[in-house]
């Protein structure tokens, strides 16, 4: 199945090579969660501040039970400083 995953801000230097607008559309496996999806893109824990799928927040402690669906779009930002 597919699904979009959108890394915003420097967290798009970890996108693979030939990615365009911070986004890469993966097909995973029926059952796979967000955590695992993060993982594949070796981001740093702490870079990863803000996770939603479809716009709804995923906390730090569902990110490993939450289960992507088919065209679901995985989005996720680091922590932004600001003011």
């Amino acid at each position: 199945m597919q699904v979009t995953v959108k890394l915003y801000a420097t967290l798009g230097d970890y996108l693979p090579p030939g990615s365009r607008n911070n986004r890469v559309d993966l097909d995973i496996r029926p059952g796979t969660c967000v955590q695992a999806v993060v993982q594949q893109f070796s981001l740093p824990p702490k870079l990863t501040h803000l996770v939603l799928v479809n716009g709804v927040f995923i906390p730090p402690e569902a990110r490993a039970t939450s289960v992507l669906q088919e065209g679901d779009v995985l989005a996720v930002w680091p922590p932004i400083a600001g003011g």
